[in-house]
């Protein structure tokens, strides 16, 4: 049986899309499938892969895998991407709304890519303090669709990403699933550039929607930002993030950017 799928990216955030509204790719074929496709050299190579099929109440739902195989609760980027996708095979028109893991997902496409609407996003009270190597380092901790932990520093291109992104993503203090870890500049105006180890990928990564919003969110507390916060990914592309304070919630909570295929293609299952 040939499969066929879209390979599509959002700020450098790549994935595969494949229409499985006949169910093509049985569930528990998916996590074992998803790593081989996803890795790079050996397979099509992404930061993961979105399975689009039918909803009984909403336009569509998604089940999304990390590049290692596991479950991916939210994911900003890809919403945007899978907005796109699904509006190209017929399943929806320029607005949507589509099922995820965590909630329900409004989106519209726009002439920028993508507009998706995140679930409200709860505010910690502050930072704390978490040590790595004998070095502590001043933490913001929330959940904007899956969890995130937030360090300002001052060398964006100096910081080690890999070696102290794995450690804070693995660190006891955020046991037992782990956390995603986003490091940031705050830069001129209501911006800021930012660097992302994902949690499910194992690595940097070009960009994070979610990373993006809960580093927006925490630049916006800590240091006045206001909304929008226009975002540098590494990958170059920018994202911008829509939010309003209400009390220790942040809501009304938006992602924008780009979304674009960047090839079909089809392979043998």
């Amino acid at each position: 049986m040939r499969i066929e799928f879209d390979k599509m990216q959002g700020a450098g955030n790549d994935f595969i899309l494949i229409d499985n509204r006949e169910t093509i790719v049985a569930k528990a074929d998916r996590p074992r499938l998803a790593s081989t496709w996803c890795r790079r050299c050996f397979g099509i190579g992404a930061d993961g892969v979105m399975f689009i099929e039918n909803d009984q109440e909403l336009d569509f739902a998604w089940d999304f895998y990390n590049a290692d195989g596991s479950v991916a609760e939210m994911c900003g980027n890809g919403a945007r991407c899978a907005a796109r996708y699904a509006n190209r095979i017929g399943m929806v028109g320029e607005t949507m709304i589509f099922r995820t893991i965590a909630g329900p997902i409004r989106a519209r496409l726009t002439d920028m890519g993508a507009k998706v609407q995140l679930t409200d996003v709860r505010i910690p009270a502050g930072s704390e303090l978490v040590e790595v190597d004998r070095r502590k380092f001043s933490v913001w901790y929330l959940n904007s669709g899956v969890p995130h932990a937030v360090v300002q520093v001052e060398d964006i291109e100096a910081v080690d990403v890999r070696g102290l992104g794995r450690a804070l993503r693995n660190h006891p203090h955020f046991a037992p699933s782990g956390t995603n870890v986003n490091f940031f500049r705050p830069d001129a105006g209501n911006s800021l550039t930012i660097r992302t180890y994902e949690r499910g990928v194992e690595d940097e990564t070009l960009a994070c929607g979610t990373g993006s919003v809960a580093t927006s969110i925490v630049a916006g507390i800590s240091l006045g930002l206001s909304s929008p916060v226009l975002v540098h990914t590494r990958g170059g592309g920018d994202l911008v993030i829509h939010f309003t304070r209400v009390g220790d919630t942040a809501q009304a909570v938006f992602l924008e950017g780009g979304a674009e295929t960047v090839f079909t293609g089809s392979f043998e299952f």
